[in-house]
């Protein structure tokens, strides 16, 4: 990987990091907000310890170098549950929405690493590993 790829990649993954942190912790220290959001869910408190330790997964994941494209799989998969929360049962209004925006990003910035490093992972490497970048 060219070091201008590696360093776009690091800034997306410390993006990403940056966005999911405090929702880890949140999580995880029973903020009445994320309690609040994952009742809507019907998976108060045990989806909310799940994904939030998944979450956290992630984070430690996207930090070091040789795991980088499994955080940034699974920092995908979650984002993508949290924007189908949104869709069906959360909502868009006032905070929902920048919650929902935050997850999106993530979600676009997580597919973009995986690009950058397609040649990490296998199956990726396998579909897009031609491409130049």
């Amino acid at each position: 990987m060219k070091k201008q790829t590696k360093i776009i990649s690091w800034v997306l993954q410390v993006i990403v990091v940056v966005i999911l942190l405090p929702t880890v912790i949140g999580k995880l220290s029973s903020n009445l907000q994320a309690i609040e959001l994952f009742t809507k869910l019907d998976m108060e408190p045990n989806g909310r310890y799940i994904i939030g330790i998944l979450e956290l997964i992630a984070v430690v994941l996207l930090l070091i170098p040789a795991s980088v494209v499994y955080g940034a799989s699974l920092a995908a998969g979650l984002m993508v549950g949290a924007v189908m929360g949104h869709i069906t049962k959360l909502g868009f209004e006032g905070q929902m929405g920048m919650m929902a925006g935050m997850a999106a990003t993530a979600v676009l910035l997580s597919f973009i690493i995986l690009f950058l490093r397609r040649t990490q992972l296998p199956i990726i490497n396998r579909m897009f590993g031609n491409i130049k970048s």
